[in-house]
């Protein structure tokens, strides 16, 4: 394949929305995890200020928002998600509750203190994990939580061919790591677990796999389109090789003063 597309974000964003609105998730997770996230944070308010970055067409986010009824902003840049974020409001009858929002995680139009919990799953790698967990700090009120999912080494084993993963994962560290970083960006480490097997090949990689014969229907097998599920077809296949030494890993902190 060719390095010019390599990666998912160098693809036209027309491309991206055009192959990810189609699908339930936007990347690996469940809603049994994102519930088993939440119930490491106590000390919420009874209606807590919630914002979801990255959150594509809102699974996630209606979990949430159904757990603790509080108000939510959902973020994401591509106006094509935020589009399946309402739909999705719709049927679950939360237009009230969620409010969602067009904009770029690098520069998020909130005021300072604003939330109690900041969310992002399978997100805030486009920024960078230290990048987010600083940034977005001063988005909390003191004591406020945030939650993400970041992708970590599993094993002291490292893949024969590492290229893939500098390539797409460039702060890929272990759990410790991980940890040691949240640290340094001004969190109190409350909880952290693996992701499960099945939110990758169950929940994201079949349902993708599937979406992609009829992505290339829809684009006559245009060479773009083409490009774009070979690189995701890399991905599956290094998952598939190799997912027992990486995968996904919910990190739960509390902003400290």
């Amino acid at each position: 394949m060719s390095k010019e597309y390599n990666l998912i974000s160098d693809f036209d964003y027309r491309i991206i929305a055009a192959f990810f609105a189609g699908l339930d998730r936007q990347g690996p997770g469940d809603d049994a995890q994102t519930r088993r996230a939440l119930s490491f944070i106590d000390g919420l308010p009874p209606r807590p200020r919630i914002a979801d970055i990255g959150c594509g067409t809102g699974r996630q986010t209606a979990v949430l928002a159904s757990a603790l009824d509080g108000p939510v902003t959902a973020v994401d840049l591509l106006p094509e998600m935020i589009e399946g974020l309402h739909r999705r409001m719709e049927t679950e009858g939360r237009t009230e509750q969620v409010t969602g929002i067009v904009a770029s995680m690098l520069s998020l139009p909130f005021a300072e203190a604003s939330f109690d919990l900041l969310w992002a799953e399978g997100s805030i790698y486009n920024i960078g994990f230290e990048k987010g967990l600083t940034q977005w700090r001063r988005f909390l009120k003191p004591d406020g939580f945030i939650a993400v999912t970041e992708c970590s080494w599993l094993s002291s084993a490292r893949p024969d061919e590492m290229e893939f993963f500098r390539d797409n994962f460039p702060e890929i560290d272990d759990i410790s790591g991980k940890i040691r970083c949240m640290e340094r960006a001004g969190y109190r480490p409350v909880a952290h677990f693996i992701l499960p097997d099945s939110c990758w090949t169950e929940n994201y990689y079949a349902p993708a796999a599937a979406r992609a014969r009829e992505f290339l229907a829809t684009y006559d097998d245009a060479p773009l389109a083409r490009h774009f599920v070979e690189r995701l077809e890399e991905e599956i296949e290094q998952y598939r090789r190799y997912g027992r030494r990486y995968g996904y890993v919910f990190y739960i902190g509390q902003r400290t003063e």
